[in-house]
């Protein structure tokens, strides 16, 4: 039985709905973790040319802490609602590599799952820097619950009731 489950958010819909999901499968008492990760690019960034872009490192720092802030403020309120259900809830809002982030925590806190939502980049950009939830996946000894971005917001009987597929069943 799960007992402790690490959900990633980004602060989108498509994350929260991924939070959703965690909340179905965990009991009563459950531990639940909430993680931001500040996807944080080098200090020298490059354009398509080559050309490097070079960002001054206090605008950097400021960015960083903005962004740092407004997410324990957002993951602070989700905490609360999730402590009304009964949930021992806790975040995590760290800067760096998201992918290498969720899979080192996801290791130091000797979670069960993870859920997370598959969101972020596509085209070009998942191309040259690939996707965060493929990585993941590629590195996680345990299991990983990925959400869709296609899943549509169900009502909670609706979700807790078992579906047939009606092609697979006798005519």
């Amino acid at each position: 039985m799960l007992q402790h489950v690490m959900v990633t958010l980004d602060g989108s819909e498509l994350a929260e709905q991924a939070l959703k999901y965690a909340e179905r499968i965990l009991p009563e008492g459950g531990r639940i973790t909430l993680l931001s990760v500040v996807d944080v690019p080098d200090i020298q960034v490059y354009t398509l040319y080559d050309m490097p872009l070079l960002v001054k490192e206090m605008d950097y720092d400021q960015f960083v802490t903005k962004v740092e802030t407004g997410m324990k403020e957002y993951l602070d309120g989700l905490v609360k609602n999730l402590q009304r259900r009964g949930l021992r809830a806790e975040t995590k809002i760290i800067a760096g590599d998201p992918a290498q982030v969720i899979v080192e925590q996801a290791a130091k806190l000797n979670v069960d799952t993870i859920v997370m939502s598959t969101h972020g980049r596509s085209g070009l950009s998942r191309w040259l820097f690939g996707s965060v939830t493929q990585k993941v996946l590629n590195a996680m000894p345990c299991p990983v619950l990925v959400v869709p971005g296609t899943v549509q917001e169900e009502s909670d009987e609706k979700a807790s009731e078992p579906t047939t597929d009606s092609a697979s069943q006798p005519a």
